[in-house]
Formats: C-alpha cells, sequence, structure tokens
C-alpha cells in the first residue's frame, strides 16, 4: 500500500504526562516510538512532543497559540484532560477549554485528531458521564478523527504501566504508538 504522506509531514503530540513519555527514558518517548513506526512504514512523518506532564487543558490552552506557531504544523493529537479530570475540574470547563484549542488550530489550518479519555467512577456517575462525552461531542461538532480512549489496552494493566499504575511503560507506550499510527495512516488515505 502505498500511501501519499505529503498531506502530513509534521505531527504535534499536544497532550501532558500520558504522551510526554513521564517517567522513561528519551528514546522509550512516545513520540520518538511513533516516529520510527511510521519510518518502518515508509512514511517520512516528524513526531513532535508538544506535551507537557502535569497539563490540564486549560494550561495547554495557555501554550496552544505559541506551541502551535511553528512554521509546518500539520496535524495535532489533542491529547489533554486527564489532569482535568483527576482534579474534579467541571467537565463544561474542560470542554470549552479543548474546543478553544481546535479552534487555534482551525485557524491555523493544523487538522486534529482528539484522543479521548474516560474518568473513573471516583467522582460519582455523573461526573463521568459529563467528562466522557466531551471528546464524542468535539468531534462531532467539528468532524475532527477520534480515539475513543488513548490508553485503550494499556489502562489498568500492571505489565503495561509503571509502578504509579497510571503512567504507561515502554510496552505500553507501544501499544499507544500503534494506536496513533493507525489513526494518522487512515487519515492520510482519507486527506489524500
Amino acid at each position: 500500500m502505498h500511501i501519499n504522506a505529503s498531506a502530513i509531514e509534521k505531527v504535534v503530540l499536544f497532550g501532558d504526562s500520558l504522551m510526554a513519555g513521564y517517567g522513561l527514558p528519551k528514546e522509550h518517548h512516545l513520540s520518538l516510538v511513533l516516529e520510527n513506526n511510521l519510518k518502518k512504514d515508509g512514511l517520512n512523518i516528524k513526531v513532535i512532543n508538544g506535551s507537557v506532564s502535569g497539563s490540564t487543558s486549560s494550561g495547554g490552552l495557555n501554550r496552544a497559540e505559541w506551541s502551535l506557531s511553528e512554521t509546518g504544523i500539520d496535524l495535532i493529537i489533542l491529547g489533554l484532560g486527564a489532569n482535568d479530570m483527576l482534579r474534579g475540574i467541571q467537565p463544561n470547563e474542560t470542554e470549552k477549554n479543548l474546543e478553544a484549542i481546535i479552534n487555534i488550530a482551525n485557524n491555523k489550518q493544523i487538522k486534529i485528531i482528539i484522543a479521548g479519555m474516560v474518568a473513573p467512577k471516583s467522582h460519582g456517575y455523573e461526573y463521568k458521564k459529563n467528562f466522557d462525552a466531551i471528546y464524542p461531542k468535539l468531534s462531532k461538532k467539528y468532524n475532527l478523527p477520534l480515539i475513543p480512549f488513548l490508553l485503550e489496552g494499556v489502562a489498568l494493566d500492571p505489565s503495561l504501566n509503571q509502578q504509579d499504575g497510571i503512567h504507561p511503560n515502554k510496552d505500553g507506550t507501544i501499544i499507544i504508538s500503534k494506536t496513533l499510527q493507525e489513526i494518522i495512516i487512515k487519515n492520510l488515505i482519507s486527506y489524500n
């Protein structure tokens, strides 16, 4: 299968510690693993780690204009919200911030893939329902490709996470990289 990758040459991972490679040596950071895997598929795509550990959606919004001003960014993978959830920030607040980031990227003609999060039941059913709905809602509203849950297949599996049980280890990162790679390739085909 030959894909014309000229549609996408530079991708920014725009998230928090889950995409930043927290607690891992640089060679196991998601940005590098993903870039290497895309290269193996014959796709010369630069993957930039624009993720900041501890970042909330409002932190992401504060740096979005600046971070996305770098020349030549074709696509961002927007994966914020986990820290909002840990702090119990109201879902409508998170949604507003993510929507503002989407608008900044749209204004710069940068394509967006949303990487969703899922809340645990610890904040209660109502919170979970409202939080989990943010990502599908924004995906639908802006017609954006959606990864329903960034940590699909990784969350809650001790063998794929670091000792804190939250952050993916190098094996978990490989699985997340595959998830991202599949959706990037799928969207390359539809962009061309």
